[in-house]
């Protein structure tokens, strides 16, 4: 099983430009987790026969969003986070909005193991939406996939807004402490290792460098790649023998994210 993630700025955009097309096309997968899709479905026509597609979609119109395609029908859907896990947490509009109806949450069960993708919220330039995050959000979205975790083995994917450690981004020194690398947003990575999860593309390329998964529009910084890694695929430690091959596609274009993959064995 072939599955994929892509943050794709705008499942619209990519699908005019031909993108969403050609990458399918050449990558056959078996099932595509998609962030940021700025999207409703009744806003798009897409053909894909082939896929089940599952959408959460923000109620904000062209904003955030998530959704998995799949070819393999799974048992049940749900979407968001579990209320208890809401009210724990306390999350609440905040001056962004309220991240729980902003479609950044899609899971699927199937058989064997929960498959999640989630768009985490950015903590924003100034920093004005980290206590979010650090209070909030990573802790709330932890405590979820561990919860699932306990029943059958889980896979999450998806755009998490971190560079976890120095090796996943390029201009290190004047990003310590910016956005998508402070302390707080990398210990919210951190946990997820320490519940039982593994960074699937770093347990197999511990050492590589210039794999990155985003690159800013400025500075031709994605033909210079320079970039950051913050998309992901990680699985619970019981998975770890079934996967295989885990990839970044820098040459997929139509986003300023490209995807990540992995094959899960029988």
């Amino acid at each position: 099983m072939k599955i994929y993630s892509w943050n794709v700025n705008g499942i619209r955009s990519v699908e005019r430009k031909g993108s969403l097309a050609e990458f399918i096309t050449n990558h056959q997968p078996d099932i595509i987790c998609f962030q940021e899709t700025k999207a409703n479905p009744s806003q798009l026509e897409l053909d894909y026969p082939d896929y089940q597609k599952y959408w959460s979609s923000a109620q904000k119109a062209g904003y955030s969003g998530t959704a998995i395609w799949t070819k393999q029908p799974p048992l049940s859907a749900s979407y968001n986070l579990p209320d208890e896990i809401i009210t724990r947490y306390s999350l609440t509009q905040d001056p962004y909005g309220d991240p729980t109806n902003e479609g950044r949450i899609t899971t699927l069960e199937f058989e064997d193991f929960y498959l999640v993708t989630v768009y985490t919220p950015n903590s924003k330039g100034d920093l004005s939406r980290l206590p979010l995050r650090r209070d909030k959000w990573d802790p709330a979205f932890t405590d979820y996939v561990t919860q699932l975790q306990v029943t059958k083995p889980v896979v999450f994917c998806g755009d998490l807004n971190v560079a976890h450690t120095e090796i996943d981004l390029a201009n290190v020194k004047p990003n310590i402490g910016k956005h998508g690398f402070t302390d707080e947003e990398r210990s919210g990575f951190d946990n997820f290792i320490e519940a039982g999860f593994i960074d699937t593309f770093r347990a197999a390329h511990p050492d590589k460098v210039g794999a990155y998964t985003w690159w800013t529009h400025w500075a031709n910084s994605r033909a210079r790649n320079v970039g950051w890694r913050i998309d992901y695929l990680l699985v619970s430690q019981s998975l770890a023998s079934r996967v295989a091959d885990p990839q970044i596609h820098p040459d997929v274009m139509g986003s300023d994210h490209c995807p990540v993959s992995l094959y899960l064995t029988n």
